[in-house]
């Protein structure tokens, strides 16, 4: 992996599960980090976490879905490290999985509100930087295999992973001109809290022998694993990769 000192990484949903995992993938190649999240004890448990590492971290409690909370976000991080190279934009909720027929207007508000607005206020605002500071850089957002595939029950969360193809993909050929590559990874069954919520609604039987065997690799992967891609799409390996979406999934859509 490239060195990254002397380079700053924005990682929204930081305080737990594949965000958690990106920031300290990012300082441990020499970045310094901004962690941003809901959740103010997780984040600083992170920052402490980094810093006992050797590494630079500062965090800011932040709803993406909020744009005065996203512009807050991203001047902090200027204010701190003094430039902005990378942004992941890794924050988003499931929802409640309901029928069509049950779901609240509030409830898909909700889960669009923060997964695909979110994800459009932070590259609004990270690219903003970007461009100001003249320096190029790089946005991976973060899908879903869902971003792909629909779920009974699932219209909100889909709706929001499907939208960020297209985000991706617009943002990505009007901001390549200026030098900064945007990407999507779409991770699969990745062992986290969002994914031990759904075992729990699954149930061990049907989660072990429903969903896992349609993963190729017959395991759910592990956030470091997703974290790599992550941080590679950011990284000088990957210079010639834009508009692109990465598929982490164990091969779980080759199957379905």
């Amino acid at each position: 992996m490239s060195d990254m000192k002397g380079k700053v990484g924005l990682i929204t949903g930081a305080s737990s599960g594949i965000g958690r995992a990106t920031a300290e993938l990012f300082a441990a190649n020499g970045a310094k980090v901004v962690v941003a999240a809901r959740r103010q004890d997780e984040l600083d448990s992170l920052v402490a976490a980094i810093e006992a590492r050797g590494g630079e971290a500062t965090a800011i409690q932040t709803d993406v879905s909020v744009a005065a909370e996203v512009e807050r976000m991203v001047d902090h991080a200027i204010k701190a490290f003094g430039r902005l190279d990378y942004a992941v934009n890794n924050a988003g909720i499931e929802g409640r999985f309901a029928p069509i027929t049950e779901l609240a207007e509030d409830e898909w508000d909700q889960v669009l509100g923060i997964n695909l607005k979110g994800t459009f206020l932070c590259m609004q605002h990270e690219a903003r930087a970007m461009l100001a500071a003249g320096n190029g850089g790089a946005v991976v957002n973060v899908g879903s295999i869902n971003s792909f595939l629909g779920a009974a029950t699932g219209s909100a969360y889909c709706t929001s992973k499907h939208g960020l193809i297209g985000l991706t993909t617009s943002v990505s050929a009007e901001l390549a001109p200026q030098g900064i590559r945007v990407n999507l990874v779409c991770p699969g069954v990745i062992d986290t809290p969002m994914h031990r919520r759904l075992r729990e609604d699954l149930g061990d039987e049907v989660y072990d022998q429903g969903l896992l065997p349609n993963v190729h690799l017959r395991r759910a992967g592990q956030p470091e694993e997703i974290a790599r891609a992550i941080v590679f799409l950011c990284s000088d390996e990957a210079s010639y990769i834009t508009g692109t979406t990465l598929t982490p999934d164990g091969g779980y859509t080759l199957t379905i």
